[in-house]
């Protein structure tokens, strides 16, 4: 099937064009490799790898196989920082020191700001252009066969666990686990209901002060201590996690931001106005049901100290969200605007039910991947022996780096083996999952798999070898 037109695709950045303009954006000094894991109390700081986009291709449009893809990480978090200028982040203890200070203004400035919205369109058609192919709501809609469709959906219904939450419950260490999980909820709830907001500025009615009641709620009735975000961090305080704004960048998954980045790509593109009004109703009609099984599998795991507010406070408000989003904003949208709106309300119900699996299977995936480290690092030698034999060839790529290098985390597009020459490697493969590699040891990394590297010894030799599916090489 052929792309739909895309927003802004006419004015969006080229070849070669765009590339540089990309690198450019990504060169700002906020935006270079880490030395350390972490982002310390700066939320201004997100590792971008500048040296790797000049390499990457974002003209063309990733088919669904390919989402996941390297190209495809990079270009979420490019779209994260160029959507998050828009919001506001301090850091919890000031602007003194530690250069936060410079940092906030590099964040703000009009330079960062104006390069962020040249490549965004472009971004944007390469990070969401295959719901094209992946969404079909062509036909003839009415309100009777909305009505239909909505029903038909069972929003409201309890469903089983997901398969994230499935991979939790079975992991080799589940604390582990469902701290990775609330993790890549950070983008989204820490800053909780800032891409709504951007669709309750402007005039069409009583929907938009129906939607602003909504965001009043997110907000806790502008009382701190009952605001969303609030009770978030108080649930991963009690995980034994901080809560400083993306101090955890490194971890995030790609269908992580995908999910969080496609609200902010329906808010800041308001000819998607529609979409991201099936979207919110999908959203908190099916809310309901997860915060009670997030609710109890937290629990699960961590016992007593879980404190699990912010998941029970949404079990009852956003009973409350779904039927205002339905008869408050759907509804009177179609009387009002006509039954020309419907397929673009339906398509934001099913674009946003297709990321959603997307990242249910991605991160079921990591955690298995976490899990399975030890095998992992076991099935190099049988890699390796194909590999040094000649039996099998591929090719390879020879690293020399110093003590304390750290490669931040990135993924590959097809299966590879590292291979320990010399010195010793700290190979992580998630929030507090690594395994170490000595020499003539390695591992086999899985494609599209996040993990990152430090070395531990004064040098490490080491050699990647991109063999396409370690499987066939021991077959």
């Amino acid at each position: 099937m052929s792309h739909a037109p895309f927003p802004y695709e006419p004015f969006a950045l080229h070849g070669q064009e765009l590339r540089d303009a990309v690198v450019r954006y990504a060169s700002n000094p906020l935006y270079l490799d880490n030395e350390e894991w972490q982002n310390s109390d700066n939320p201004y700081r997100r590792q971008l790898r500048p040296q790797v986009l000049r390499h990457l291709d974002f003209d063309r449009v990733p088919g669904r196989d390919e989402i996941l893809d390297y190209s495809s990480l990079a270009v979420q978090r490019l779209l994260t920082s160029i959507y998050e200028a828009d919001l506001v982040f301090l850091p919890k203890n000031g602007l003194q020191g530690e250069g936060r200070w410079e940092d906030f203004k590099r964040f703000y400035s009009p330079t960062n700001r104006v390069l962020g919205e040249m490549i965004r369109p472009a971004l944007e058609r390469y990070a969401f252009g295959f719901l094209d192919d992946e969404i079909e709501t062509s036909g003839t809609w009415t309100a009777e066969s909305l009505e239909s469709y909505l029903e038909s959906l069972n929003a409201h219904e309890a469903a089983g666990p997901s398969l994230s939450e499935k991979a939790i419950s079975n992991s080799t260490d589940r604390e582990r686990a469902a701290r990775m999980w609330l993790i890549q909820f950070i983008p989204d709830f820490l800053s909780e209901a800032s891409p709504m907001i951007r669709n309750v500025l402007g005039y069409y009615g009583a929907p938009q002060s129906e939607w602003f009641k909504i965001i009043i709620d997110e907000y806790g009735y502008g009382v701190h201590d009952t605001k969303h975000s609030r009770l978030f961090e108080r649930t991963l305080e009690s995980a034994g996690l901080e809560t400083d704004v993306h101090r955890y960048w490194q971890y995030y998954l790609n269908s992580s931001l995908l999910m969080n980045n496609y609200f902010h790509y329906l808010g800041k593109n308001h000819e998607l106005f529609f979409r991201y009004v099936g979207a919110l109703y999908y959203t908190e009609a099916t809310l309901v049901d997860f915060c009670r099984r997030a609710t109890a599998l937290l629990k699960d795991v961590f016992g007593d100290r879980a404190d699990t507010q912010y998941f029970t406070e949404h079990v009852h408000i956003d009973q409350h969200h779904g039927r205002m989003a339905l008869e408050k904003l759907i509804r009177p949208l179609v009387a009002e605007h006509g039954e020309q709106i419907i397929p673009e309300i339906v398509r934001g119900i099913e674009e946003y039910r297709r990321i959603q699996e997307i990242a249910d299977e991605d991160f079921a995936t990591q955690i298995a991947w976490m899990d399975n480290g030890p095998e992992f690092k076991k099935l190099h030698a049988p890699v390796w022996d194909a590999l040094s034999s000649g039996r099998v060839t591929a090719p390879v790529a020879d690293i020399v780096e110093p003590y304390g290098e750290l490669s931040n985390t990135h993924c590959h597009d097809g299966d590879e083996l590292c291979h320990i020459v010399s010195g010793t490697m700290k190979f992580v493969s998630g929030f507090d999952s690594h395994q170490i590699l000595e020499a003539g040891e390695g591992t086999v990394i899985q494609r599209n798999r996040l993990h990152g590297a430090i070395i531990e010894s004064e040098e490490c030799v080491y050699q990647i070898h991109s063999v396409g599916d370690y499987k066939k090489c021991m077959s």
